[in-house]
């Protein structure tokens, strides 16, 4: 893997070329596994986000990008595709030392599910119905009626920390894919990946048509959502700010695409194949120490099974080693800084507080080598009822609360009781009984006998306040286009028009 040495100095991305903030100043970004200096990137203000938005308004509005046919477009997809999978080693490598992402995780998943993401991208625009034809109606007469779907223009994206790259491809494909231009401001603790991943993009696409501001999320992030040129928004993050999100993209009624918080359920029916559930579940909530939306940190367990499930899942959760992210053996990388790490920190002593009983972790982690990181220990709570502060709110660290139920409607009840819908899971060996479940969960993505498993043509998104619409998938399509509906008349008298006879019949008389 290519390592770069020293600390790397970053601009931002902008008409195709790399540009320093109009203000000069830059903000540093750390490695939350040892806390050291990583880079220094550019922070962009106003002048800038205004500078970032008309280069995408003009690649947009003044060149034939939006215009490309189908075929055209599916081949810039597949050559993007390529270009990931030439640069992968140092994706993968910004992506871990910025994100504390695991590089087993960063190269066997993320960089495989990127690329795959591009291709199916591809292959659906191909197939896309840019042109749809209406059936002929007797009213208002005979006429030809075609729906078009047209690319909706500037699309601005608002990216998380937790697994930077992967999640802006979630929305700069689609965006590409209808046609569109776009800008992007990524989280200021994971910048790195997203400013690579841009310069990547514009070997294939023209300049302007991807462009990367860097900088506070109050500043430039709102900016960028109210700007009058941005058509839509696309934003992946917690509730609270997808609710700010939400109302400023309300000023000038952009359309939004909002991935939100989760509070997930687990459940494990009785009949579970326990080999297979107990592992599944710590998967389900310990990958990236707890920091996907997804995360199953709600596990519910029947009475008769709580006690075997608990030993089992204390005994393998003692078995994961943490470390260095970059070392190939680590499982449990750090969280992404103090700042987080306070807050993990404060459910846990929140959930004690409550009277859940803390039987594994619970504590700050001095990792070898890693002294300065962010460590927490993987942390598992009984005694939990859906009404603690660790079972309501969403800690996004590794955290599982362990709730006890008797009978399956109880639990669907519990499951369903929260703010979120994000996504759900179920263990069992009774596939009709767990597709029966599954219909009364209210949860965007469902999960028989697996976790976190996502496909690229698959929608995922959330009920509830876990978001609006969908990305990937045939849906995360839709999002990025504007509907347009041409009617043309065949009716050659103008005395049988049906808009003549309403308004000007009285004249027709007077005429008579």
């Amino acid at each position: 893997m290519t390592v770069q040495v020293g600390v790397q100095s970053y601009p931002l991305f902008i008409d195709g070329k790399r540009q320093p903030a109009a203000g000069g100043e830059t903000f540093e970004v750390l490695n939350p596994a040892t806390g050291e200096l990583i880079a220094n990137v550019a922070k962009a203000g106003e002048a800038d986000v205004e500078k970032a938005v008309q280069s995408a308004r003009d690649a947009f509005d003044k060149t034939d990008w939006k215009g490309l046919p189908p075929k055209e477009r599916a081949k810039r997809l597949h050559a993007i595709a390529h270009e990931i999978k030439v640069h992968a080693q140092e994706l993968v490598y910004l992506e871990t030392v910025s994100s504390g992402a695991t590089v087993r995780r960063a190269a066997a998943n993320d960089l495989t599910l990127m690329v795959d993401l591009f291709k199916t991208m591809a292959k659906f625009v191909l197939d896309y119905p840019f042109s749809e034809t209406l059936p002929s109606a007797p009213f208002p007469g005979p006429s030809h009626n075609f729906v078009w779907r047209e690319p909706i223009g500037v699309c601005a994206a608002i990216t998380p920390w937790n697994m930077p790259m992967l999640i802006a491809t979630w929305k700069i494909a689609p965006a590409l894919a209808m046609g569109n231009t776009i800008v992007i401001k990524p989280a200021s603790y994971t910048p790195l990946s997203t400013l690579k991943l841009a310069e990547i993009i514009s070997k294939v696409v023209p300049p302007g048509v991807i462009n990367v501001v860097t900088g506070p999320g109050k500043e430039i992030g709102e900016a960028l959502v109210s700007h009058p040129k941005v058509d839509k928004v696309a934003f992946t993050g917690s509730t609270e700010v997808g609710k700010t999100i939400m109302s400023l993209a309300s000023g000038t009624i952009k359309n939004t695409t909002l991935e939100l918080g989760g509070k997930s359920p687990n459940i494990i029916l009785e009949d579970a194949d326990l080999d297979l559930a107990i592992p599944g579940s710590l998967f389900g909530v310990f990958l990236h120490s707890g920091q996907l939306c997804e995360s199953g940190t709600r596990l519910f367990v029947p009475d008769k099974l709580h006690d075997e499930v608990v030993k089992r899942l204390v005994a393998l959760t003692k078995t994961l080693k943490p470390g260095n992210p970059l070392d190939q053996a680590t499982d449990i990388g750090p969280v992404i800084s103090k700042k987080q790490k306070e807050s993990i920190l404060s459910y846990i002593k929140a959930g004690k507080k409550e009277g859940a009983t803390l039987v594994c972790g619970g504590k700050e982690l001095t990792v070898p080598g890693c002294e300065e990181g962010h460590f927490i220990e993987p942390t598992i709570f009984t005694d939990v009822t859906n009404e603690m502060t660790i079972a309501r709110e969403e800690i996004f660290g590794p955290v599982l609360s362990v709730i006890r139920y008797s009978e399956v409607d109880e639990v669907v009840e519990l499951a369903n009781d929260t703010i979120y819908g994000l996504a759900a899971g179920i263990w069992t060996q009774d596939v009709n009984q767990a597709y029966a479940v599954a219909r009364k969960l209210r949860a965007g993505v469902v999960w028989i006998n697996d976790w976190h498993m996502l496909r690229n043509d698959a929608p995922f998104g959330g009920y509830k306040q876990s978001g609006i619409g969908r990305e990937m998938g045939k849906h995360s399509l839709d999002a990025y286009t504007q509907v347009k509906h041409v009617h043309t008349s065949m009716v050659p008298d103008l005395h049988k028009r049906s808009w003549y006879q309403i308004l000007f019949s009285n004249s027709e008389q007077g005429e008579g």
